[in-house]
């Protein structure tokens, strides 16, 4: 009796401690990106003078907002199990068609919902292609890619396009209520995106699909249709982006936008998002917006070189990946 008592007592013992690692592993996994950018947050704060400070704050979302809205797109993109890679050149194609069109004479508002079209249309094809000519993501949305710069080049003859009303600056470097406003765009970009997610039958299938492609077409989700939406959002976000940051610089760039897709796809690894699909939320992808947000800023603030930076940014990334590896093996 006695020896199946201590084998008992040591039973218990072994499972409390496994349910421990798994509370521990389980916090890891939903707050990692959390707790990194709190880290990140507390260690700048003590190793500079400046960076805590409201307008530093704010500063840093400002900067983050444009990748930020980037990345929510892709975000659906990635929940599928696909990537996006023609964002950024979208960013520039929609930036350089928005200017134009005002500069010829258009209305504001006409010339920002033509653009804004364009990103879509963009968006739309690489979901067609994918969908129907099955392509993989990343052959189809990199062919997008030089589309699309290409096209930006040749619409505006490898020249900035300037010229654009003052009124269309408030979008990119205006305020309300001392918020800039990109940082208030991106706010409710990101509300929209979170209920699109949670709240409609399209979010369920995005996940459904990234989980198991095959089960949810026999379960009768449209998967084609549903891919073909997602890369539209994905146009549709870059689009936006790509029109707030032509606000912001008040000229359109043909080379606007260059390497967002790695800052987007970054963006949502980092807050967790799984490269296998089926998993991530908006909000993660916004800490990992935020978390390179205040990796550049406090690395500028230290005066740390910005091929540094890079090299910081690329190894947050491998190990995002890395956790990301791990995590699903030991699920």
């Amino acid at each position: 009796m006695a020896i199946e008592n201590v084998v008992k007592d040591k039973n218990s013992i072994e499972l409390s401690s496994n349910k421990k690692k798994l509370g521990i592993s389980t916090i890891f996994n939903k707050f990692g990106a959390l707790i990194g950018l709190i880290f990140l947050g507390v260690f700048f704060s003590v190793a500079t003078e400046n960076f805590f400070s409201v307008n530093n704050f704010l500063t840093i979302a400002l900067q983050t907002s444009i990748i930020a809205i980037v990345a929510f797109g892709q975000t659906f993109a990635i929940i599928k199990a696909g990537i996006d890679l023609s964002v950024g050149s979208i960013v520039g194609l929609t930036g350089v068609v928005t200017a134009q069109l005002m500069v010829a004479g258009m209305p504001i508002f006409l010339s920002l919902i033509l653009g804004l079209l364009i990103g879509v249309i963009a968006g739309l094809i690489n979901g067609f292609v994918i969908a129907y000519g099955n392509l993989p993501p990343f052959i189809a949305t990199l062919g997008m890619m030089g589309i699309a710069r290409g096209a930006a080049f040749l619409l505006s003859e490898g020249k900035p396009v300037s010229g654009l009303p003052r009124e269309f600056g408030f979008l990119g470097s205006g305020t309300i209520l001392n918020i800039p406003v990109p940082v208030i765009i991106m706010v409710i970009v990101a509300i929209i995106s979170v209920l699109i997610l949670s709240k409609t039958r399209f979010g369920r299938r995005v996940y459904a699909i990234g989980s198991n492609e095959s089960a949810a077409y026999l379960s009768g989700i449209n998967v084609k249709r549903t891919k073909i939406l997602i890369y539209g959002l994905c146009g549709l976000f870059a689009g936006l982006a790509g029109i707030i940051l032509t606000s912001r610089l008040i000229s359109a760039q043909p080379s606007a936008g260059t390497s967002y897709e790695l800052d987007a796809i970054a963006a949502v690894v980092i807050g967790g998002a799984s490269t296998m699909g089926g998993i991530g939320t908006i909000g993660g992808t916004v800490i990992g917006a935020l978390v390179m947000g205040v990796l550049r800023n406090g690395l500028n603030i230290m005066n740390v070189s910005p091929f540094w930076q890079q090299i910081a940014i690329g190894m947050v990334i491998i190990a995002a990946v890395y956790v990301d590896n791990l995590r699903r093996k030991k699920s």
